[in-house]
């Protein structure tokens, strides 16, 4: 169900707010959603089930804006992100319907552990890698079957997150794509692309089985377009060293375990 909320003053913060998410999405290549999840819901009091779809629309013209501007720049992996969306579609569309089978307590909960089982994965698998590099272990190649069904795994899980969650699901892509050695400008285009489609296959479940704010969503998209044409033109000028790449997945992921800690206590 479509329909607008009363204007409500506080919503003035919502375009700065729609901004720095929007930069900081494409960016990043997360597209942004996990930080609307606990904004919304813990600053503006809406209702969980409310927060998703709403997250959704908001995410969208950044994941449209930010894949385009990286697609430019020659930052996207066609292959492994085209079998990843489309996988993704089929995980939305389930995730979209999970959404309305659970209540608002639910929904937070899940949400908080999802992020730090998520994060630690990220914390582990960067510990490991460093590790292999320190003891001069080479990793072997990974194979055209091996990375069609690691991309198709990764598309369902990451759909799935997308649709329940009203988030990019783009932490276990993320996580996915640096296992396959990316750099760090070809996982951020990448998975942007792999956002876009999932977003895109989650909103249209939900506005069947959910009910979207557009008053909160003009307020976001006003800043999140600007932020997420910012984005893609700031990173391809930046020359990201090695050892930065390390630094810059603990920090997502420690701030995806304080997000998670916030929606779990604040139930």
């Amino acid at each position: 169900m479509i329909f607008h909320s009363p204007f409500e003053y506080n919503y003035l913060w919502l375009p700065l707010i729609g901004f720095a998410i929007g930069f900081l999405g494409s960016f990043w290549g997360g597209g942004g959603g996990f930080f609307f999840i606990p904004l919304l819901t813990l600053l503006f009091k809406v209702p969980a089930q409310m927060a998703v779809p709403t997250s959704l629309a908001a995410t969208l013209p950044i994941c449209l804006v930010g894949a385009y501007g990286h697609y430019r720049k020659g930052n996207i992996d066609l292959f492994s992100g085209l079998f990843i969306a489309i996988s993704g579609i089929a995980g939305a569309a389930g995730g979209a319907g999970l959404t309305s089978l659970m209540t608002s307590r639910q929904l937070k909960a899940s949400f908080g552990a999802y992020s730090i089982i998520i994060a630690v994965i990220m914390i582990i698998s960067n510990w490991r890698e460093k590790r292999d590099e320190a003891m001069g272990i080479q990793k072997s190649e990974v194979t055209r079957v091996q990375k069609i069904t690691k991309c198709s795994l990764l598309g369902l899980i990451s759909g799935a997150i997308t649709g329940t969650f009203g988030t990019s699901g783009t932490a276990p892509v993320i996580a996915g794509l640096f296992s396959m050695r990316m750099p760090v400008k070809l996982v951020v285009g990448t998975s942007l692309l792999v956002v876009f489609t999932n977003t895109a296959s989650a909103l249209a479940a939900h506005f069947l089985v959910g009910k979207i704010d557009l008053t909160l969503v003009y307020f976001l998209t006003a800043g999140t377009i600007l932020g997420a044409l910012t984005g893609p033109r700031i990173l391809s000028d930046i020359r990201i060293e090695h050892r930065a790449e390390g630094l810059i997945r603990y920090w997502y992921a420690l701030a995806m375990i304080a997000f998670g800690i916030i929606m779990i206590i604040s139930n």
